[in-house]
């Protein structure tokens, strides 16, 4: 059983930037893991992936070039930089695990997730 647990969420102006961290209890070198956020209101939609085996990565369209999915193999994390936050960028930002298959931004692909952190950006 895979644990997540991600940390970094917080509140920022519109243009700044935010670093997510998920924790991950039993970390792979060759599992996906993968960014989501849920807005109010909103479905849940895929934001980035990793393959940690070789660390190619994948974006949803409406974060490309300004988010950026990254691992450290020496603290089992999974980091989601954030640059050039919008109003729309407000969620609440989950991270799940994949360990099999190849990439996904569905969440219906992913088995094991974690609680979520809120993010918000005000204008």
């Amino acid at each position: 059983q895979v644990q997540l647990v991600e940390s970094g969420g917080g509140s920022v102006q519109a243009g700044g930037s935010l670093r997510l961290s998920c924790a991950v209890s039993d970390f792979k070198y060759e599992r996906f893991y993968g960014w989501f956020r849920q807005a109010p209101g909103k479905e849940r939609e895929g934001v980035a992936v990793i393959y940690t085996g070789t660390r190619s990565t994948i974006y949803a369209d409406s974060v490309e070039g300004r988010f950026s999915i990254s691992q450290d193999n020496a603290k089992n994390t999974v980091y989601l930089q954030m640059n050039s936050l919008q109003p729309e960028d407000t969620a609440v930002y989950y991270c799940a695990a994949r360990p099999w298959g190849g990439f996904s931004l569905r969440e219906d692909d992913y088995p094991y997730w974690g609680q979520g952190t809120q993010v918000t950006v005000s204008s």
